[in-house]
Formats: C-alpha cells, sequence, structure tokens
C-alpha cells in the first residue's frame, strides 16, 4: 500500500444529491492519479443546509430537498458509523455512477443497489426514514460549514493554505470533469489561491449543465 504520510490531504464535502459535487468529486481523484494527494470523504446535506429556508425556494428543489434528500444521506451517514469512515469514498462512487452518469434518482432502490455494489448490507436501508446518527450526519455537515461559511452549497473542499492551516472553498465547479494533467493544473490553481490571505472568489455564471460524458 502507498505511503500517503506525504501526501497532501483533502478534505471534500459531498452531497449524492448533487451533480456539481460529483463532477468535482471525478476532478478530485483524477488528480490522486497526478499529484501527491489523499482525500478524505465527508458528508454534507442540502436538505439540513437549507432546513430553515424552505419557503423561499423555488417549488421543485424544494420539493426535491423533502422528498428526496434526507434518504440517501441517512444511509450513508449510517454506513460511516457502523462500518467506519473508510467506506465513504466507494460508497459515493456507486451512489453517483447509479445516480447521475446511470440517471437513476436518488430513490430506495438506487442506494440500495449501491450498497450491494460495495459489499456494504442493506439492513442499512433501515435508516432512510430516520436514523440515530442524524446528529452525526449534522456535525459532519456543520464541520465543512464552519470551515467555508454559510453562503454555499456542495461541494466543500479544504485544502492546506500557505502557513498549513486549512482553507475551504466551495467548488471549483467545473464540467465534464479535467483529466489527466489538466487535472493537475486546476489543482495547482486551487493551492495557488488558498496560499494567498484574504483570497475569497473568482466566479462566472455557467452556461451549460453537468457533463457526464467522459466518467
Amino acid at each position: 500500500m502507498p505511503d500517503k504520510s506525504s501526501a497532501t490531504p483533502v478534505d471534500f464535502w459531498f452531497d449524492p444529491l448533487c451533480p456539481w459535487a460529483w463532477m468535482t468529486s471525478r476532478w478530485v481523484l483524477e488528480v490522486e492519479k497526478v499529484r501527491d494527494i489523499e482525500v478524505r470523504w465527508h458528508l454534507m446535506s442540502l436538505a439540513v443546509l437549507n432546513e430553515d429556508r424552505l419557503d423561499e425556494l423555488p417549488d421543485e428543489y424544494r420539493e426535491l430537498l423533502e422528498t428526496k434528500a434526507w434518504g440517501p444521506v441517512r444511509v450513508v451517514i449510517a454506513a460511516q458509523e457502523e462500518h467506519g469512515a473508510q467506506v465513504l469514498g466507494d460508497l459515493y462512487t456507486a451512489l453517483g455512477t447509479r445516480i447521475h452518469n446511470k440517471d437513476e434518482g436518488p430513490g430506495r432502490e438506487t442506494v440500495a443497489a449501491a450498497l450491494k455494489d460495495v459489499g456494504l448490507p442493506e439492513s442499512l436501508m433501515e435508516h432512510w426514514d430516520s436514523t440515530p446518527y442524524e446528529p452525526q450526519l449534522r456535525a459532519s455537515h456543520q464541520e465543512g460549514i464552519d470551515k467555508v461559511g454559510q453562503d454555499v452549497g456542495t461541494p466543500v473542499i479544504a485544502v492546506p493554505g500557505a502557513d498549513g492551516e486549512q482553507i475551504a472553498f466551495f467548488g471549483p465547479v467545473v464540467t465534464p470533469a479535467p483529466k489527466g494533467e489538466e487535472a493537475g493544473r486546476l489543482w495547482d490553481g486551487t493551492l495557488a489561491v488558498a496560499s494567498v490571505p484574504g483570497f475569497y472568489e473568482i466566479k462566472r455564471s455557467r452556461t451549460k449543465g453537468p457533463d457526464f460524458s467522459n466518467l
């Protein structure tokens, strides 16, 4: 097994529902192939993020959060608590592949199939409607938000800044997910902006939706 003791840590917060987080997660895994980094996965929740502002949201998005966002994250946090955080990366890959690449959606059958894909027990589906691990879900979510601030969504990544202290960002939001050295250059740029004290944001309007064609 490769020695990861010298690798640059990258903490990544995701909600499996979010297509943009999925794109960014595939980028950061590509970076692992061309740069010495170690990705550490964490769960956040769009349902938790928006629970106090549902009345402000468009009807379609509010319905999505109320009907489809809670079940998957409850199952994922149960998997983490009962089988260890090391299962998150593979489980997220299985979920995202089915939800986004195969367009199966985030329903019960999809999540159950993803559990089977990675050898986790179907009994985790018992957490779909409620879970005793909700405090852990909220704590994981809050850890990411505390690093980046409230006015963001998912993905959130945290990387070392100039003094080694973690700097967190929403994003990078990118489509399609860069491959090879292109992925490495975007990573280099991420570290570069993180090294500048007082840097906060670069942004432009999105002109296309998530492109999963190269995943």
